[in-house]
Formats: C-alpha cells, structure tokens, sequence
C-alpha cells in the first residue's frame, strides 16, 4: 500500500496545508517547482553526483555477526547511514532541497534543529552550493549540543538560540517560521523531517526514499530476499520513512517504529507522539501530537535530542493508523543501555536516537528465531552524544 497525499497534501485525515495566508503562495510555489524538478532529469543527475562524490553513497548494509549471534541467532542488518558525510541521515534531505532552493533562485537558507545533525547538514549543503546560512536552535538543545553547534558556526552558518517555551525544537521551529513569514522572497526554509504543511512532508520522504532503495537491492544481494522485520527511531520521522517506503507493498515486510518513551509513557516525560498522542494542528500540519485537553502542545521529552518534538509526520501518523506500520516505544534507559551494547559488541558507537531502535531490534531477534532476518535504521551517528552519555553515566 503505497501511500501518497492527496490534492491537498492529506494522506487519510492526516497533513494539509495549514499555514498563514502570507505563506500559502511561497508553499504553493515550493510545491510547483519540487513538481518541475521531480520530472528533471539534470536535476536528478546533479544530486545523484552530490549524494556519490559528496555525501558517500551508497552506504553499506553490514552484518551485525556479533549482536547477531549474542541475541538469539536472528539475522541484525544495520543500514549505516552514521556514515553519511556529517554523521546521519540528514544530509540526503538538506543537499536535494538545498539544490532545489538554488534551482527557485533563493539565496538564503534557514533551518531549525534539535540534535544539531539537521542543522550541521544544512550548513554543510548550503556551504557546499554556496548558499547563506542560518539555524535556529533552542538553548536547552545548544547546550546540550555544544560540539554540532561549533560544527555549524565553523561551516558558516549562524546559529540563532531560541530561548522561549520549553527553549528545544518546537520552539526552534516556531521561530524558523516567524523568519519565513518575514523574508518569504529571498529566503527558503528547509524542513529536516517528514513535518510541517505539504509539499514538506513529501519533499522530504521522497529525498529520503534513497535509504530504503539501497537497502531494498543490497539485502536481496546478501541473503536472496527481503527482510522479516525493518525498525527505525521516530521523532519527526524522516529516516523511518526513508526506509519505510519503498517495502510498503510488500506487506510480508513487518515495518516498526521506535518512539522515545523518556522516562516512561506513564509519566508523562517522553516523545512518543504516536503511542501517546491525540489528533490535532501544530506547524502547518494535522497529525498526531503530544498536546492537553485545551490543545496546548505539552512539553515532549527524550534525552535523544532528535526524538524530543511533540509531533509526528502525517504520512506516518496515517500509515500507523492502517496498521502497515507498527508502532512501539523504548524509553531512556533501555536506549541506553542499546547504546553500550552497540559499541561494545561491534565497536560502533550509535546516536542515541538510532539506538532506541537498536534496542527494538535486540527484543526482537530475542522473541523469533534463526531464520529471521531484520534490518535496524542506524540513523546517524554517536559523537554528538559521547558528553550526555558520560554525564549519565557518572
């Protein structure tokens, strides 16, 4: 079941366009030019040579051997995405809307980030095709983050702190918008997730789908067929839609997304939008979202700074609801202790996003049996984290 919006950006009751009326004109001219480009073939030509010569793909398919054989004998894959130039899967989605803004004639890129890795891919892209470059990060993510944003500042962008609200990335978000609104003709807002008013959500997935299309030919090469089981991390939900999509038809492929439970979905402290949420409005999107009877966006929480948004994209929202996509959730000490396991038993160190789906990935390979095959999202990378996890580790 392939999943496509509608004529108004919905997929089922999810999505839409719901933005200030200055806006809909620059959302109805972003839309018309992703059209123009997605039927271009020296576009398509120009960012596939990003993505080789620049990016690093593609990226491998390893075989997990040693996790592999230490939790049941099923068959862990992990698309290493954490070997994108940058650390994580955002740099597909900066270079192409990067590219795309270059193509509409605008000379300003803006941004928002939580991790830092959207806002250091950003950076990256716009240095890369020359482009200005600013970034609005809460204070509470800066600090958090201090390594991406030296990151960004040395590639040349500025980075905004945003120090309103709960001062993480709904906040940042918030203000990225207030920017456009104010300099919709010069300047492009690049989304770094599946989020925010159409054509986003699908601009992103579909600059993203390159995981899942590797990931689809290079299992096929390493074992004849298709994985049992694909698990991503979802906070916006970029990667788990990048590699999501192209195995939506093949219905024996069991997709799973790994929400933050924080400290547990009981109190209240977590990110998991979609196995805690309610339906409703928040940047220029309707979906699932962590919000109050009165419909106040309530405070999300994970000590994964990518997974702390209080929303979810639509198309995922939706693809949950049909049931194709399952949805479940790993709070922050089982992330954490996935995260030790990873480095120690492969010697590679994961985000601690990514690692919320390493942990599913674990729980799974315990409950089925040699035979199985399943394939973990790594999504980015762990340096970002190294000084968060030593802080609690003690």
């Amino acid at each position: 079941m392939l999943s496509r919006p509608d004529e108004h950006g919905k997929y089922g009751i999810y999505g839409g366009k719901f933005a200030p009326e200055v806006l809909m004109s620059a959302l109805e001219e972003l839309e018309e030019a992703f059209n123009d480009i997605s039927n271009d073939k020296s576009f398509k030509e120009e960012l596939d040579l990003l993505l080789r010569t620049y990016a690093g793909r593609p990226t491998p398919l390893y075989f997990a051997k040693n996790l592999s054989e230490t939790y049941g004998g099923a068959k862990i894959y992990l698309k290493r995405e954490d070997l994108v130039h940058g650390g994580a899967h955002k740099l597909n989605n900066t270079l192409g809307q990067c590219l795309l803004a270059k193509h509409m004639g605008k000379k300003r890129i803006i941004a928002e980030t939580g991790a830092g890795q959207h806002g250091v891919a950003t950076a990256m892209a716009a240095a890369v095709l020359e482009l200005e470059c600013e970034v609005y990060m809460g204070t509470e993510d800066i600090e958090r983050q201090k390594l991406n944003v030296f990151r960004m500042e040395l590639l040349g962008a500025k980075v905004n702190p945003v120090d309103s609200g709960s001062k993480t990335l709904k906040d940042a978000i918030n203000e990225s918008m207030r920017d456009w609104v104010t300099n919709v003709e010069d300047t492009y807002y690049l989304i770094g997730s599946v989020v925010g008013p159409h054509p986003y959500p699908l601009m992103v997935r579909e600059f993203q789908r390159i995981i899942g299309k590797e990931t689809r030919e290079q299992i096929l090469d390493a074992e004849g067929r298709l994985p049992d089981t694909i698990i991503a991390c979802v906070g916006g939900g970029s990667n788990a839609m990048g590699i999501f999509y192209d195995f939506l038809e093949k219905e024996q492929v069991e997709l799973i997304g790994v929400e933050a439970a924080g400290k547990g979905l009981e109190s209240g402290e977590h990110g998991a939008s979609i196995c805690a949420g309610t339906e409703g409005v928040l940047h220029g999107m309707y979906s699932k979202l962590l919000q109050d009877k009165h419909g106040q966006i309530k405070q999300s929480y994970s000590f994964a700074p990518g997974l702390d948004y209080p929303g979810v994209g639509p198309e995922l929202a939706y693809l949950a609801q049909s049931g194709r996509v399952k949805m479940v959730s790993a709070t922050d000490e089982e992330t954490l202790n996935a995260f030790e396991i990873l480095s120690r038993k492969e010697g590679i160190i994961p985000a601690l996003e990514s690692a919320h789906a390493v942990h599913y990935a674990i729980e799974e390979a315990k409950r089925k049996g040699e035979e199985s095959l399943i394939v973990v999202n790594l999504s980015g990378r762990g340096d970002k984290d190294i000084f968060l996890v030593e802080k609690v580790l003690g």
